[in-house]
């Protein structure tokens, strides 16, 4: 069976997989001698990986079940990130207190900790209370001491995605995306918004509502799902959460982005005020401004980030998503977007 394609299926399970779901099983004391025993519910709003919630009952309570969460990574999503980096930076999350802890491997994924939180939804980071969890967990998250060098990723990364792309289009498609000038544009925006200090920590890199959960009794936010993390400045970070805004991945069109959800100006100075503070001392007006000004500059690069990561997608993942529709929504916004936030600054190089 083609597990990448046509998804886990009870009966179907890799043999890597049914050992190693025996072998935390009996950790925990159950003993599911019968594989029938298993119950195996995907889980929707994944565009990277499939992502399944696999349960048994435990040996004392037929009525209790155990849960974990299956993680079957996407075809060729390798191009995108290092598997054997976003490992070690699982595994040094669980040590830092976050995320999910890592119960097993196998070949074409992972096993995980099932997290008892509800994932939130779109509506909910429009939620002025709910933001404000979040702004504060995002300060906690890019303060975290990660190994490796603390140097900015976005760059490079964007580049290489660019030179992937190249490879996988015709050349009608490189004309119609304007990708002859893309590489100019990147350089641009490293000159442009590199000029002045900026904070650079580390990043989660994908804030849409899915990959934030929150415990409904005690309010903590986690943050799950960590493949493309990095050092990078905090603004990129928060422009991305704000990108996100526009994007309901649980409707019936899940790549189609609506611009008029994008936060105004006020909603954005609160999540930034709320960002600051939870580090201790209430910022000036004129800290919260610089942020958000920059950050807001940012946001073209998320949209050239995520534009390339779609056209990418659309030629290597087969999860049911508009990869090529949700890139040239991307391309669209940073054109319209560029004259307003960088004006002659932002003429290419």
């Amino acid at each position: 069976m083609a597990i990448k394609t046509l998804g886990l299926v009870k009966g179907c399970l890799p043999e890597e997989l049914k050992k190693v779901l025996l072998s935390v099983a009996s950790e925990w004391g159950d003993v599911v001698d019968d594989l029938n025993a298993l119950q195996v519910t995907p889980l929707k709003g994944a565009m990277t990986n499939e992502v399944y919630q696999i349960s048994w009952p435990t040996r004392n309570n037929g009525d209790l079940f155990r849960k974990v969460l299956v993680r079957v990574y996407g075809e060729g999503v390798e191009v995108f990130f290092n598997r054997e980096n976003e490992i070690q930076t699982f595994e040094c999350m669980s040590k830092h207190g976050q995320g999910p802890r890592l119960l097993g491997r196998f070949a074409e994924g992972r096993v995980e900790e099932f997290i008892h939180a509800r994932t939130l939804s779109a509506a909910d980071l429009r939620d002025p209370e709910i933001s404000a969890i979040i702004a504060a967990k995002l300060r906690e998250f890019h303060n975290l001491d990660m190994p490796g060098p603390r140097n900015v990723v976005l760059w490079d990364r964007m580049r290489n995605w660019l030179n992937e792309a190249k490879n996988l289009c015709s050349i009608k498609d490189i004309q119609e995306f304007g990708w002859d000038t893309l590489e100019e544009e990147i350089s641009m925006l490293e000159k442009e918004l590199s000029q002045d200090y900026q904070e650079i920590g580390f990043c989660h890199n994908d804030l849409q509502y899915g990959n934030i959960m929150m415990d409904e009794e005690t309010r903590l936010i986690t943050l799950i799902d960590y493949e493309y993390a990095s050092y990078n400045p905090v603004a990129y970070d928060l422009a991305n959460h704000f990108c996100e805004m526009v994007a309901n991945y649980h409707s019936e069109t899940p790549h189609v982005l609506d611009y008029r959800n994008y936060p105004g100006l006020e909603e954005r100075q609160r999540f930034v005020r709320a960002y600051l503070s939870s580090a201790g001392c209430e910022p000036s007006d004129a800290e919260v401004e610089q942020l958000v000004e920059i950050t807001e500059k940012y946001t073209l690069a998320n949209h050239l980030f995520w534009g390339l990561w779609g056209i990418i997608s659309g030629h290597v993942n087969k999860i049911d998503f508009d990869y090529t529709e949700y890139a040239r929504q991307r391309f669209q916004q940073y054109w319209l977007r560029k004259p307003a936030l960088l004006g002659s600054s932002g003429d290419s190089l």
